[in-house]
Parts: C-alpha cells; structure tokens; sequence
C-alpha cells in the first residue's frame, strides 16, 4: 500500500509541473485479472482462475456469463474473435464471427427495382446469421481448455436461475429499445414488462438451453432441441436458417496480425475483422512522427492521427472481406513503403479532404453494441476477446422459448455496394453477400508485446470506433506514459475517412482546441458517437502485477486476484 501511495504521489508531484491530468489508478492485482462489461461476468471469469483454471477456461466461462448478465451484447447466438498468447510467447486467433446462411444471396435486400429494402437486414428473422459463439467457445476448450467443460458453463447456468440485478444504465438502454423490441418479438415476450434498476431479472430459459449446451457441448446448440427450435422460430418468422447450416457451422483458426511500432510488437485480429489491418496501417502511419514531443491530445498529435485514420479507412472496405471468398493483399498493405507512399501528401498545414483519398466511394461497419473482455491468468496467458449481435439487442428479435436475443449480422455485409448499411455507411464489393461467407467487421482484440514480454491485452465495443478507440488506448501508454485505468478514461477522438468529419468525445475537448482544428480546416461534431468506444484493458507492471483498465462509460468492472 505504501508503495502504491507513494507512486500516486510522484505522479501528481510529476504531472503539477508538466500539466493538469485526472489520475486514477485501476484494480492492481497479483497474478491474475478478467475485466469485462459486467461485474458479475468478471466475478465468474476470476472465479474460474481461482479454482486453477487458465486464461482460456475464464474466456468460455465468462462469455456464457455475459449471454446471461448483458443481453444487450453479450450473446450464445452472435460471433466474435478471440486473439491469445500463451506463457511461452506463442500466438494464435480464432474467428467464430457469424456466416450468412446457405440460402443466403447477394439481393436478397433488393426489391424488384434493385433498391435497398434495409430494414429486412435491420430487423427480425432474415437479418440474422448462422450463430458461432457456442462453435467458438467449445473450439477453444477442446484446444485449451483444463477444467471440464460442465464446470465452466454452470456459473452462467446459476446465474441465469438466480437472476441479474438491472443497473441504472441498463434501466435506460432497456426503456430505449423496448417498443422496437416488442413490435418485432410480438406483445407476448417477457421483455413488455418494465424493469427498473435495482430489479432482478431471471432467464429461466436461458438457463434450460445453457443446460443442453452444458451436456452435449456444441451439439448441445447446433443440433437436438435447440437447432430446432430456433430453425422453427427463424422459419415461422421469415428467417432462412436452416438445420444444415447450423449443422454445418465452424469456427475457424486464423493467424493474427503482427506488426511492430517502436519497440512494441502488436498483435491483433486478421480478416474477417479489418481491426488488425487497419490498426497496424495508422500506428505505422504514425510511428514517424514524435507524438510524445506534440503531448496527448494537441493539435499536432491530433492532425497525425486523423489524418493516418483517414487513409486506413480508405483502404479498408474496398481491400477487406472473408479471406476464404476475397484475396487480400495483406502483406502490402502494412508494408513501410506502402503507408509511407500513403502519408506523402501529408501537411500540418491543412487538414487533407476525404475526396483526395482514393477509394473515396465505399465504406462499411458495423455497430457500436458490441461487448469485450480481457483476460490473464496466473500461469502468463493472455486472452483478448470482442463479441457482438451487431445491433442492440441484436435484430430486437427475442426467442422465449430459447431465452436469448437473435443477432442482425447479415447488416454487415454490403446489402448493394454504394447504399449505406443501418449506421448510414456504405459497403464494397468485397463484402458483398454470399452463402456461408463471413461479413466484414471492426472488431480489433488486441494484445501488446514489449521487449518480448507481455505488455497489454486491450478492446473495446464501439463499430467503426472500435479500431481509434483501442490504437488511442496504446498511445496513451506508450507514448503518454498513462496507467492503464488513465488511459482507458482520457477523451478520444475518432475520423473513419467518410463522413469527413471528426467526431469528438462530448465535453472532452477544449474550446481553444476545436478553434484550432477549424481552422486547420477540420470539421468537428461532439454529437454523432456519445461515447467513442468502451475499453476494458490489462496491463502489465515492470514489477509483474496487473493494472486494469475498466471503462467507466459502462458498466464496466475489472475482477482478479
């Protein structure tokens, strides 16, 4: 205690004579921290660690538990992407995003005329997508796992049966959805009753179908009375999920991607996600430049920044897809000599127009309501994860019988290139509808290495967000020399290319700083993203503890010991 004390004190000593900056320290712990959207999902996943389970044991654990405790995204019928790196330094990535079903094609949004019917994709049965979080996390426990897999999903099954106490947050994003929610699940789903904070919700449903997945593993959801259930829900609805597709779904292994900025070696996730590309295409944008010598979030750091933002998100939906159906040059896209090429016309001067950036016609993302989480255990490993339905609460289509939310992933893929998706952006060609392809996302779980040795796990909800919200996160560590909790709270800042615009955390920048921008020719808005990204982050202490970095903006709780 003296020390942590004595470390705060010469911090606020330190910062009184540079400048004025909110110090806080996240949880410290010893050997091992989960840090994720809901406190009782983090109690669960630490849990697991005590009882001598590993980093991989708390992911399947804690996944199951945020299906139960945060609906909004947390999910048993969406997707995600898991990056890890284990005690000896090895790495690896599993994609267990959703895929668009069999009879899936590339106008079915279309009507007879060929414009967009949007709402088809935003709402109900034929939005949805062939599900792959059971596939992930059971692929995940057969590769890694050491404890049964029954004890790893029966906290979420107790959980379920005991009920969630409703916070204050989730009280209002409840009351937000809850007339879309019933016109599309009809006027008899549990979710017409009002639930304040402080009420306790049960999901006794739920708890029935973790049961099954609890004894027959993925079967337990792709196959028997789960698989038809939903087939027959979907059905009865619109929906062209079949038994085969769910039969047929996997997860799928993949190489993350790797790239180095100063002395920090990044590992992050590869396509289907544009996270990793996109994040090593601005951090090598940048690395040229002396952020630290310009100060966190000045001008100058803010021109370089968004202006390597807008050259990476240029690129990104017209390069990026499902890499079993699109060739990507991946290699060359992160390659010096490209991005150097790409920063050329570069100036402090002025800021450059989203219209002089090629590929100035396509873009692609999907929402802000996903979840992640990130994990370390006492052994070394380490695990990064993102997962998502897409939209809250996914397609706003409840199952009852089931007890979960149905996903509206299909959004994500590009209904007709050049019309925009349900968040008002616009989709490519390569990503474009196909049967059993994976649509494109955002989604960046991150780790971070230094001087060989694990430095950070980092993610972060958000959309297109997702992407700035975790490169700003590293920054402020690397460069700005803030803890992980500091980090985690400080303003951001986000510009994806097209809208031109820079959207600014609201309340967060100075008067003095928006005139600047301005006048370097940069057009701002503090009302397009409320919160930019809600990261729930670990760090590494040179003395071998873990500092967690949980987002405030939520309900965000980091939990270790």
């Amino acid at each position: 205690m003296k020390q942590l004390l004595w470390l705060a004190f010469a911090a606020l000593s330190f910062l009184s004579c540079k400048e004025k900056r909110n110090v806080e320290l996240g949880l410290i712990t010893k050997e091992a921290m989960v840090v994720s959207a809901r406190e009782e999902a983090s109690k669960i996943g630490a849990n697991v660690l005590k009882k001598g389970g590993n980093a991989f044991d708390a992911m399947v654990a804690t996944e199951l538990a945020l299906a139960v405790a945060y609906p909004y995204a947390g999910n048993i019928s969406g997707g995600g992407f898991m990056v890890y790196r284990q005690q000896d330094g090895s790495i690896g990535a599993i994609d267990y995003r959703e895929k668009a079903p069999l009879a899936a094609h590339k106008d079915m949004y279309l009507d007879s005329l060929g414009n967009v019917m949007p709402e088809r994709s935003w709402y109900g049965a034929l939005g949805v997508g062939v599900p792959g979080t059971v596939a992930g996390i059971t692929e995940v426990h057969k590769r890694f796992g050491t404890l049964p897999f029954e004890e790893l999903v029966q906290p979420a099954i107790d959980l379920a049966r005991k009920g969630v106490i409703v916070t204050e947050k989730q009280e209002k994003r409840i009351k937000e959805y809850k007339d879309k929610i019933i016109e599309i699940s009809g006027d008899s789903t549990r979710w017409t009753a009002d639930h304040k904070a402080g009420d306790t919700i049960k999901y006794m449903n739920m708890a029935n179908t973790l049961e099954r997945i609890k004894e027959k593993g993925r079967d337990g959801f792709y196959k028997g009375e789960t698989a038809e259930t939903l087939v027959s829900f979907l059905k009865e609805r619109g929906g062209i999920i079949t038994l085969e597709d769910l039969e047929k779904y996997r997860a799928k292994w993949r190489d993350p991607v790797t790239f180095t900025y100063d002395n920090l070696e990044v590992i992050s996730m590869s396509p289907p996600s544009s996270g990793g590309v996109c994040l090593a295409q601005v951090m090598k944008m940048i690395e040229p430049h002396d952020l630290h010598e310009y100060g966190h979030n000045s001008l100058q750091a803010m021109q370089v920044i968004v202006e390597a933002e807008r050259r990476a998100y240029a690129d990104r939906s017209f390069f990026l897809g499902d890499p079993d159906f699109v060739e990507i040059p991946r290699d060359a896209l992160i390659s010096k000599e490209y991005l150097d090429a790409r920063m050329q016309d570069f100036s402090f001067e002025k800021a450059t127009s989203s219209e002089a950036v090629s590929y100035g016609k396509i873009e692609v993302l999907e929402s802000t309501e996903t979840t992640h989480y990130s994990i370390v255990d006492q052994f070394g490993n380490a695990v990064s994860v993102t997962t998502t339905l897409n939209g809250a609460y996914g397609g706003k289509l409840y199952c009852d019988e089931l007890g979960f939310f149905l996903n509206n992933e299909m959004d994500d893929f590009s209904a007709k290139p050049g019309i925009p998706n349900m968040f008002g952006l616009l989709g490519a060609e390569a990503n474009a509808i196909a049967p059993e392809k994976r649509m494109l996302s955002s989604m960046t779980p991150t780790i971070v290495e230094k001087d060989g040795k694990l430095l950070m796990v980092v993610g972060t909800p958000g959309g297109s967000t997702i992407i700035t919200s975790v490169l700003q996160t590293i920054l402020n560590v690397h460069e700005f020399d803030m803890g992980m909790q500091e980090a985690v709270n400080a303003p951001r800042f986000h510009h994806q290319w097209l809208p031109d615009i820079v959207m600014l955390e609201p309340g967060a920048f100075s008067d003095q700083l928006k005139q600047q921008l301005a006048d370097k020719g940069y057009q701002t808005t503090e009302e397009r993203t409320p919160v930019i990204g809600k990261v729930d982050a670990i760090l590494a202490l040179p003395d071998g503890r873990l500092e967690g970095g949980a987002d405030k903006r939520g309900d965000d709780t980091a939990v270790g010991f």
